[in-house]
Protein backbone atom coordinates (compact mmCIF):
# COMPACT_ATOMS: atom_id res chain seq x y z
CA UNK A 1 0.00 0.00 0.00
CA UNK A 2 1.04 3.58 -0.73
CA UNK A 3 4.10 2.64 -2.82
CA UNK A 4 4.82 4.38 -6.10
CA UNK A 5 2.44 3.62 -8.98
CA UNK A 6 1.27 5.24 -12.19
CA UNK A 7 -1.00 4.88 -15.21
CA UNK A 8 0.53 5.43 -18.65
CA UNK A 9 -2.02 6.03 -21.40
CA UNK A 10 -1.40 5.13 -25.03
CA UNK A 11 -1.31 8.85 -25.89
CA UNK A 12 1.67 9.32 -23.56
CA UNK A 13 -0.13 10.98 -20.65
CA UNK A 14 0.92 9.79 -17.20
CA UNK A 15 -1.07 9.78 -13.94
CA UNK A 16 1.02 9.26 -10.79
CA UNK A 17 -0.59 7.85 -7.67
CA UNK A 18 -0.36 5.18 -4.99
CA UNK A 19 -0.30 1.41 -5.32
CA UNK A 20 -2.75 -0.97 -3.71
CA UNK A 21 -3.63 -4.58 -4.38
CA UNK A 22 -1.03 -6.58 -6.28
CA UNK A 23 2.14 -5.07 -7.72
CA UNK A 24 3.76 -5.39 -11.11
CA UNK A 25 3.07 -4.17 -14.66
CA UNK A 26 -0.08 -4.77 -16.71
CA UNK A 27 -1.56 -3.46 -19.96
CA UNK A 28 -5.29 -3.24 -20.63
CA UNK A 29 -8.10 -1.23 -22.19
CA UNK A 30 -8.78 1.81 -20.00
CA UNK A 31 -12.50 2.45 -19.38
CA UNK A 32 -14.62 4.22 -16.78
CA UNK A 33 -17.83 3.33 -14.97
CA UNK A 34 -20.15 5.85 -13.29
CA UNK A 35 -21.67 3.50 -10.70
CA UNK A 36 -21.98 5.04 -7.23
CA UNK A 37 -22.43 1.61 -5.64
CA UNK A 38 -21.71 -1.94 -6.75
CA UNK A 39 -17.94 -1.93 -7.01
CA UNK A 40 -17.94 -5.62 -6.03
CA UNK A 41 -20.30 -6.45 -8.86
CA UNK A 42 -18.07 -4.46 -11.22
CA UNK A 43 -14.91 -6.24 -10.09
CA UNK A 44 -16.51 -9.68 -10.50
CA UNK A 45 -18.46 -8.99 -13.71
CA UNK A 46 -16.87 -11.14 -16.48
CA UNK A 47 -17.78 -8.45 -19.03
CA UNK A 48 -14.84 -6.34 -17.76
CA UNK A 49 -12.31 -8.96 -18.87
CA UNK A 50 -9.17 -7.32 -20.27
CA UNK A 51 -10.02 -3.83 -19.04
CA UNK A 52 -8.50 -1.33 -16.62
CA UNK A 53 -11.57 -0.03 -14.82
CA UNK A 54 -11.76 3.50 -13.42
CA UNK A 55 -14.48 4.31 -10.88
CA UNK A 56 -15.77 7.87 -11.28
CA UNK A 57 -17.32 7.82 -7.80
CA UNK A 58 -14.52 9.18 -5.57
CA UNK A 59 -14.69 6.87 -2.52
CA UNK A 60 -14.45 3.11 -3.12
CA UNK A 61 -14.16 0.25 -0.64
CA UNK A 62 -16.26 1.72 2.17
CA UNK A 63 -18.40 -1.40 2.65
CA UNK A 64 -15.57 -3.86 2.09
CA UNK A 65 -15.86 -7.21 0.35
CA UNK A 66 -19.03 -9.33 0.56
CA UNK A 67 -18.79 -12.67 -1.26
CA UNK A 68 -22.57 -13.25 -1.62
CA UNK A 69 -22.66 -10.12 -3.81
CA UNK A 70 -20.17 -11.48 -6.34
CA UNK A 71 -21.27 -11.93 -9.96
CA UNK A 72 -18.67 -14.67 -10.56
CA UNK A 73 -16.04 -16.55 -8.60
CA UNK A 74 -13.25 -14.00 -9.04
CA UNK A 75 -12.26 -10.65 -10.53
CA UNK A 76 -11.76 -10.36 -14.29
CA UNK A 77 -10.47 -6.79 -14.61
CA UNK A 78 -6.88 -6.16 -15.73
CA UNK A 79 -6.42 -3.25 -13.35
CA UNK A 80 -8.47 -1.07 -11.00
CA UNK A 81 -8.31 2.72 -10.48
CA UNK A 82 -9.99 4.77 -7.73
CA UNK A 83 -9.67 8.32 -6.42
CA UNK A 84 -9.79 7.51 -2.70
CA UNK A 85 -9.50 4.00 -1.29
CA UNK A 86 -11.26 3.24 1.98
CA UNK A 87 -9.04 0.82 3.90
CA UNK A 88 -11.29 0.72 7.00
CA UNK A 89 -14.63 -0.54 5.67
CA UNK A 90 -17.74 -0.54 7.84
CA UNK A 91 -20.66 -2.83 7.05
CA UNK A 92 -22.33 -5.62 9.00
CA UNK A 93 -21.83 -7.98 6.02
CA UNK A 94 -18.18 -7.06 5.41
CA UNK A 95 -15.75 -10.01 5.25
CA UNK A 96 -12.48 -8.33 4.29
CA UNK A 97 -11.12 -5.13 2.74
CA UNK A 98 -10.75 -4.27 -0.94
CA UNK A 99 -6.95 -4.22 -0.86
CA UNK A 100 -6.82 -7.81 0.40
CA UNK A 101 -9.33 -8.88 -2.24
CA UNK A 102 -7.25 -7.43 -5.09
CA UNK A 103 -4.10 -9.07 -3.74
CA UNK A 104 -5.84 -12.46 -3.59
CA UNK A 105 -6.99 -12.00 -7.20
CA UNK A 106 -3.58 -10.68 -8.36
CA UNK A 107 -5.18 -7.42 -9.55
CA UNK A 108 -3.08 -4.23 -9.59
CA UNK A 109 -4.78 -1.17 -8.12
CA UNK A 110 -4.00 2.53 -8.45
CA UNK A 111 -5.38 5.21 -6.12
CA UNK A 112 -4.87 8.89 -5.49
CA UNK A 113 -5.06 10.10 -9.09
CA UNK A 114 -7.45 12.66 -10.57
CA UNK A 115 -10.09 10.23 -11.87
CA UNK A 116 -12.25 13.12 -13.06
CA UNK A 117 -9.48 14.31 -15.38
CA UNK A 118 -8.87 10.76 -16.62
CA UNK A 119 -12.57 10.28 -17.33
CA UNK A 120 -12.69 13.50 -19.34
CA UNK A 121 -9.76 12.31 -21.45
CA UNK A 122 -11.46 8.98 -22.17
CA UNK A 123 -14.71 10.75 -23.05
CA UNK A 124 -13.01 13.16 -25.44
CA UNK A 125 -10.43 10.87 -27.03
CA UNK A 126 -12.35 7.62 -26.62
CA UNK A 127 -11.40 4.39 -24.89
CA UNK A 128 -7.66 3.72 -25.19
CA UNK A 129 -5.11 1.27 -23.89
CA UNK A 130 -3.08 1.97 -20.79
CA UNK A 131 -0.41 0.48 -18.55
CA UNK A 132 -0.33 0.43 -14.75
CA UNK A 133 3.13 0.25 -13.20
CA UNK A 134 3.12 -0.54 -9.49
CA UNK A 135 5.49 -1.53 -6.73
CA UNK A 136 9.18 -2.26 -6.34
CA UNK A 137 9.58 -5.39 -8.44
CA UNK A 138 12.34 -5.58 -11.05
CA UNK A 139 9.74 -5.41 -13.82
CA UNK A 140 8.12 -2.31 -12.33
CA UNK A 141 11.44 -0.56 -11.76
CA UNK A 142 12.46 -1.27 -15.34
CA UNK A 143 9.19 0.27 -16.61
CA UNK A 144 9.61 3.33 -14.37
CA UNK A 145 13.12 3.80 -15.75
CA UNK A 146 11.85 3.52 -19.33
CA UNK A 147 9.56 6.49 -18.73
CA UNK A 148 12.63 8.64 -18.05
CA UNK A 149 14.22 7.81 -21.41
CA UNK A 150 12.44 9.19 -24.54
CA UNK A 151 13.45 6.25 -26.77
CA UNK A 152 12.54 3.65 -24.16
CA UNK A 153 9.28 5.44 -23.44
CA UNK A 154 8.38 5.25 -27.13
CA UNK A 155 8.95 1.47 -27.05
CA UNK A 156 6.72 1.27 -24.00
CA UNK A 157 3.95 3.21 -25.75
CA UNK A 158 4.16 0.88 -28.76
CA UNK A 159 3.68 -2.07 -26.42
CA UNK A 160 0.65 -0.37 -24.86
CA UNK A 161 -0.93 0.46 -28.22
CA UNK A 162 -0.43 -3.09 -29.49
CA UNK A 163 -2.53 -4.66 -26.73
CA UNK A 164 -5.78 -6.34 -27.79
CA UNK A 165 -8.33 -8.33 -25.82
CA UNK A 166 -8.22 -11.93 -27.07
CA UNK A 167 -10.30 -15.06 -26.39
CA UNK A 168 -12.53 -13.01 -24.10
CA UNK A 169 -15.61 -15.24 -23.99
CA UNK A 170 -13.66 -18.51 -23.72
CA UNK A 171 -11.61 -17.02 -20.88
CA UNK A 172 -14.58 -16.24 -18.64
CA UNK A 173 -17.31 -18.77 -19.48
CA UNK A 174 -18.33 -20.85 -16.47
CA UNK A 175 -16.97 -18.43 -13.87
CA UNK A 176 -20.41 -17.65 -12.45
CA UNK A 177 -21.33 -21.36 -12.46
CA UNK A 178 -18.72 -21.96 -9.77
CA UNK A 179 -20.68 -19.86 -7.27
CA UNK A 180 -24.14 -21.13 -8.22
CA UNK A 181 -26.55 -21.59 -5.33
CA UNK A 182 -29.61 -23.77 -5.01
CA UNK A 183 -33.02 -22.28 -5.63
CA UNK A 184 -33.77 -22.57 -1.92
CA UNK A 185 -30.69 -20.50 -0.99
CA UNK A 186 -31.53 -17.87 -3.60
CA UNK A 187 -35.09 -17.58 -2.33
CA UNK A 188 -33.95 -17.28 1.28
CA UNK A 189 -31.53 -14.45 0.46
CA UNK A 190 -34.11 -12.79 -1.76
CA UNK A 191 -36.64 -12.66 1.05
CA UNK A 192 -34.07 -11.58 3.64
CA UNK A 193 -32.90 -8.54 1.68
CA UNK A 194 -36.11 -7.96 -0.29
CA UNK A 195 -34.25 -8.53 -3.54
CA UNK A 196 -37.49 -9.80 -4.99
CA UNK A 197 -39.00 -9.57 -8.50
CA UNK A 198 -40.30 -6.13 -9.51
CA UNK A 199 -43.32 -5.51 -11.75
CA UNK A 200 -43.63 -2.99 -14.61
CA UNK A 201 -45.32 -0.67 -12.13
CA UNK A 202 -42.26 -0.77 -9.89
CA UNK A 203 -43.95 -2.88 -7.20
CA UNK A 204 -42.01 -5.62 -5.42
CA UNK A 205 -43.53 -9.10 -5.44
CA UNK A 206 -42.79 -10.21 -1.87
CA UNK A 207 -44.91 -13.38 -2.07
CA UNK A 208 -42.64 -16.12 -3.45
CA UNK A 209 -45.56 -18.28 -4.54
CA UNK A 210 -46.91 -15.37 -6.56
CA UNK A 211 -43.50 -14.62 -8.07
CA UNK A 212 -42.92 -18.27 -9.01
CA UNK A 213 -46.33 -19.37 -10.21
CA UNK A 214 -45.78 -18.79 -13.94
CA UNK A 215 -42.30 -20.30 -14.06
CA UNK A 216 -42.85 -23.57 -12.21
CA UNK A 217 -42.20 -26.63 -14.33
CA UNK A 218 -40.30 -24.65 -16.98
CA UNK A 219 -36.65 -25.19 -17.89
CA UNK A 220 -34.31 -22.53 -19.28
CA UNK A 221 -30.83 -23.13 -20.65
CA UNK A 222 -28.51 -20.29 -19.68
CA UNK A 223 -25.88 -20.08 -22.44
CA UNK A 224 -22.89 -18.73 -20.55
CA UNK A 225 -20.73 -16.25 -22.50
CA UNK A 226 -19.52 -14.67 -19.26
CA UNK A 227 -22.80 -14.66 -17.37
CA UNK A 228 -23.43 -12.59 -14.27
CA UNK A 229 -24.69 -14.77 -11.42
CA UNK A 230 -27.71 -12.55 -10.90
CA UNK A 231 -29.21 -13.53 -14.27
CA UNK A 232 -29.61 -17.08 -13.00
CA UNK A 233 -30.90 -15.84 -9.65
CA UNK A 234 -33.63 -13.76 -11.30
CA UNK A 235 -34.82 -16.78 -13.26
CA UNK A 236 -34.80 -18.97 -10.14
CA UNK A 237 -36.87 -16.39 -8.26
CA UNK A 238 -39.56 -16.94 -10.89
CA UNK A 239 -39.65 -20.68 -10.29
CA UNK A 240 -37.73 -21.61 -13.44
CA UNK A 241 -35.26 -24.50 -13.50
CA UNK A 242 -31.96 -23.17 -14.89
CA UNK A 243 -29.33 -25.31 -16.62
CA UNK A 244 -26.07 -23.46 -17.33
CA UNK A 245 -23.96 -24.51 -20.32
CA UNK A 246 -20.54 -23.17 -21.44
CA UNK A 247 -20.00 -20.95 -24.47
CA UNK A 248 -18.77 -23.75 -26.76
CA UNK A 249 -21.92 -25.86 -26.36
CA UNK A 250 -23.47 -26.81 -29.70
CA UNK A 251 -27.03 -25.84 -30.56
CA UNK A 252 -27.96 -29.50 -31.11
CA UNK A 253 -26.84 -30.38 -27.58
CA UNK A 254 -28.87 -27.52 -26.14
CA UNK A 255 -31.98 -28.56 -28.06
CA UNK A 256 -31.55 -32.19 -26.91
CA UNK A 257 -32.15 -30.91 -23.37
CA UNK A 258 -35.63 -29.88 -24.56
CA UNK A 259 -35.59 -26.49 -22.81
CA UNK A 260 -38.67 -24.28 -22.69
CA UNK A 261 -36.51 -21.21 -23.28
CA UNK A 262 -32.92 -20.16 -23.92
CA UNK A 263 -31.13 -17.26 -22.23
CA UNK A 264 -28.17 -15.69 -24.07
CA UNK A 265 -25.96 -14.13 -21.40
CA UNK A 266 -23.76 -11.08 -21.18
CA UNK A 267 -20.02 -11.33 -21.74
CA UNK A 268 -16.85 -9.46 -22.76
CA UNK A 269 -15.17 -8.45 -25.99
CA UNK A 270 -16.13 -7.78 -29.60
CA UNK A 271 -19.35 -9.68 -30.41
CA UNK A 272 -18.40 -10.12 -34.09
CA UNK A 273 -15.34 -12.19 -33.14
CA UNK A 274 -17.53 -15.04 -31.87
CA UNK A 275 -18.17 -16.48 -35.33
CA UNK A 276 -18.71 -20.09 -34.23
CA UNK A 277 -21.14 -19.13 -31.45
CA UNK A 278 -23.14 -16.91 -33.82
CA UNK A 279 -23.53 -19.88 -36.21
CA UNK A 280 -24.96 -21.95 -33.35
CA UNK A 281 -27.33 -19.13 -32.36
CA UNK A 282 -28.71 -19.17 -35.91
CA UNK A 283 -29.66 -22.83 -35.39
CA UNK A 284 -31.37 -21.98 -32.10
CA UNK A 285 -33.36 -19.24 -33.87
CA UNK A 286 -34.57 -21.78 -36.43
CA UNK A 287 -35.80 -24.08 -33.63
CA UNK A 288 -38.66 -21.82 -32.58
CA UNK A 289 -37.59 -21.88 -28.92
CA UNK A 290 -38.23 -18.64 -26.96
CA UNK A 291 -35.01 -16.62 -26.61
CA UNK A 292 -33.98 -13.75 -24.33
CA UNK A 293 -30.60 -12.05 -24.88
CA UNK A 294 -28.78 -9.66 -22.56
CA UNK A 295 -25.80 -7.43 -23.50
CA UNK A 296 -23.35 -9.61 -25.49
CA UNK A 297 -26.17 -12.12 -25.99
CA UNK A 298 -28.27 -9.29 -27.41
CA UNK A 299 -25.49 -8.33 -29.81
CA UNK A 300 -24.73 -11.86 -31.01
CA UNK A 301 -28.43 -12.59 -31.53
CA UNK A 302 -28.64 -9.48 -33.71
CA UNK A 303 -25.57 -10.59 -35.68
CA UNK A 304 -27.12 -14.03 -36.16
CA UNK A 305 -30.21 -12.36 -37.61
CA UNK A 306 -28.27 -10.22 -40.09
CA UNK A 307 -27.60 -6.96 -38.22
CA UNK A 308 -24.16 -5.42 -37.65
CA UNK A 309 -22.34 -4.05 -34.60
CA UNK A 310 -19.72 -1.35 -34.04
CA UNK A 311 -17.52 -0.11 -31.22
CA UNK A 312 -18.69 2.93 -29.26
CA UNK A 313 -16.35 5.82 -28.54
CA UNK A 314 -16.28 5.23 -24.79
CA UNK A 315 -19.15 2.83 -24.15
CA UNK A 316 -21.91 2.82 -21.55
CA UNK A 317 -20.85 1.70 -18.09
CA UNK A 318 -22.69 2.50 -14.88
CA UNK A 319 -26.03 2.30 -13.12
CA UNK A 320 -27.62 5.50 -14.43
CA UNK A 321 -28.17 4.99 -18.17
CA UNK A 322 -31.63 6.18 -19.39
CA UNK A 323 -33.39 4.00 -21.97
CA UNK A 324 -36.69 4.73 -23.70
CA UNK A 325 -39.22 2.01 -24.48
CA UNK A 326 -40.58 2.98 -27.88
CA UNK A 327 -43.92 1.18 -27.56
CA UNK A 328 -44.89 3.19 -24.47
CA UNK A 329 -42.63 6.26 -24.54
CA UNK A 330 -41.61 5.47 -20.97
CA UNK A 331 -38.02 6.07 -19.85
CA UNK A 332 -36.30 3.65 -17.48
CA UNK A 333 -32.97 4.00 -15.69
CA UNK A 334 -30.76 1.01 -16.38
CA UNK A 335 -27.49 -0.62 -15.41
CA UNK A 336 -25.08 -1.05 -18.33
CA UNK A 337 -21.61 -2.31 -19.19
CA UNK A 338 -20.73 -2.49 -22.87
CA UNK A 339 -18.35 -1.03 -25.42
CA UNK A 340 -20.16 -2.20 -28.56
CA UNK A 341 -23.67 -1.61 -29.89
CA UNK A 342 -25.97 -2.96 -32.59
CA UNK A 343 -26.22 -0.50 -35.49
CA UNK A 344 -29.81 0.79 -35.67
CA UNK A 345 -29.95 1.07 -39.46
CA UNK A 346 -28.70 -2.50 -39.92
CA UNK A 347 -31.72 -4.22 -38.35
CA UNK A 348 -33.34 -6.69 -40.74
CA UNK A 349 -37.00 -6.62 -41.71
CA UNK A 350 -38.24 -8.77 -38.84
CA UNK A 351 -36.24 -7.00 -36.12
CA UNK A 352 -37.80 -3.94 -34.47
CA UNK A 353 -36.21 -1.52 -32.05
CA UNK A 354 -37.84 -1.74 -28.63
CA UNK A 355 -35.52 0.48 -26.55
CA UNK A 356 -33.08 3.30 -27.38
CA UNK A 357 -30.54 5.13 -25.24
CA UNK A 358 -31.91 8.63 -24.71
CA UNK A 359 -28.39 10.10 -24.45
CA UNK A 360 -27.15 9.05 -27.88
CA UNK A 361 -30.01 7.19 -29.58
CA UNK A 362 -28.15 3.87 -29.81
CA UNK A 363 -29.99 0.54 -29.86
CA UNK A 364 -30.88 -0.72 -26.38
CA UNK A 365 -33.40 -3.42 -27.27
CA UNK A 366 -34.80 -5.48 -30.14
CA UNK A 367 -37.98 -7.50 -30.53
CA UNK A 368 -38.16 -10.06 -33.34
CA UNK A 369 -41.45 -10.47 -35.15
CA UNK A 370 -40.84 -13.77 -36.95
CA UNK A 371 -39.47 -15.80 -34.02
CA UNK A 372 -40.25 -15.75 -30.27
CA UNK A 373 -37.19 -13.74 -29.25
CA UNK A 374 -36.25 -10.39 -27.75
CA UNK A 375 -33.10 -8.87 -26.32
CA UNK A 376 -31.78 -5.83 -24.48
CA UNK A 377 -28.39 -4.13 -24.34
CA UNK A 378 -28.73 -3.16 -20.68
CA UNK A 379 -28.85 -5.36 -17.57
CA UNK A 380 -32.36 -5.99 -16.19
CA UNK A 381 -30.86 -8.16 -13.44
CA UNK A 382 -29.35 -4.82 -12.33
CA UNK A 383 -27.26 -5.90 -9.34
CA UNK A 384 -26.04 -3.47 -8.21
CA UNK A 385 -28.24 -0.89 -9.81
CA UNK A 386 -31.83 0.20 -10.49
CA UNK A 387 -34.55 -2.45 -10.67
CA UNK A 388 -36.66 -0.52 -13.21
CA UNK A 389 -36.45 -3.16 -15.96
CA UNK A 390 -36.55 -6.27 -13.76
CA UNK A 391 -39.97 -7.04 -15.28
CA UNK A 392 -38.28 -8.24 -18.49
CA UNK A 393 -37.64 -11.58 -16.80
CA UNK A 394 -41.41 -11.89 -16.30
CA UNK A 395 -41.87 -11.04 -19.97
CA UNK A 396 -39.52 -13.92 -20.81
CA UNK A 397 -41.48 -16.34 -18.62
CA UNK A 398 -44.70 -15.15 -20.25
CA UNK A 399 -43.17 -15.71 -23.70
CA UNK A 400 -42.15 -19.23 -22.67
CA UNK A 401 -45.73 -19.95 -21.59
CA UNK A 402 -47.14 -18.46 -24.78
CA UNK A 403 -44.56 -18.41 -27.62
CA UNK A 404 -47.15 -16.92 -29.99
CA UNK A 405 -46.99 -13.63 -28.06
CA UNK A 406 -44.34 -12.29 -30.43
CA UNK A 407 -46.85 -12.31 -33.28
CA UNK A 408 -48.90 -9.65 -31.49
CA UNK A 409 -46.02 -7.18 -31.41
CA UNK A 410 -46.97 -3.92 -33.11
CA UNK A 411 -44.00 -1.54 -33.22
CA UNK A 412 -44.68 2.13 -32.78
CA UNK A 413 -41.72 2.93 -35.05
CA UNK A 414 -40.38 0.96 -38.02
CA UNK A 415 -36.93 2.53 -37.83
CA UNK A 416 -35.18 5.17 -35.79
CA UNK A 417 -32.04 7.01 -36.81
CA UNK A 418 -29.76 7.69 -33.85
CA UNK A 419 -28.65 11.15 -34.92
CA UNK A 420 -32.08 12.44 -35.93
CA UNK A 421 -33.57 11.03 -32.73
CA UNK A 422 -30.94 12.75 -30.62
CA UNK A 423 -31.41 16.05 -32.45
CA UNK A 424 -35.19 15.94 -32.15
CA UNK A 425 -34.88 15.27 -28.42
CA UNK A 426 -32.69 18.37 -28.01
CA UNK A 427 -35.21 20.49 -29.96
CA UNK A 428 -38.07 19.24 -27.78
CA UNK A 429 -36.11 20.01 -24.62
CA UNK A 430 -35.28 23.55 -25.80
CA UNK A 431 -38.89 24.17 -26.86
CA UNK A 432 -40.14 23.02 -23.46
CA UNK A 433 -37.67 25.34 -21.75
CA UNK A 434 -38.83 28.37 -23.77
CA UNK A 435 -42.48 27.54 -23.11
CA UNK A 436 -41.88 27.56 -19.37
CA UNK A 437 -40.16 30.95 -19.38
Amino acid sequence: MNTKACLVLANGQIFEGNSFGASGVIVGEAVFTTGMTGYLETLTDPSYFGQIVTQTFPLIGNYGVIHPDFESEKSHVRGYIVRDLCDTPSNFRCETDLNSFLISNNIIGLSGIDTRRLTKILREAGVMNGMIISGNSEEAQSAFSALENPKEKEKLLKEIKAYTIKNAVKSVTGSASKIEESAEAVFETSAKYRAVPVTKDGLKVNDQNEAMKNGRGKKVVLWDFGAKANIRRELLKRGVEVVTVPCDTKADDILKMNPDGIMLSNGPGDPAENVDIIKEIKKICASGKPIFGICLGHQMLALARGASTSKLKYGHRGGNQPVKQLSTGRVYISSQNHGYAVNNASLPKNAKLSFVNTNDGTCEGITYTDIPAFSVQFHPEASAGPLDTNFLFDDFVNLINNPALFKDFKPEFERIDAISYFQSTIKQTKAAGKASE
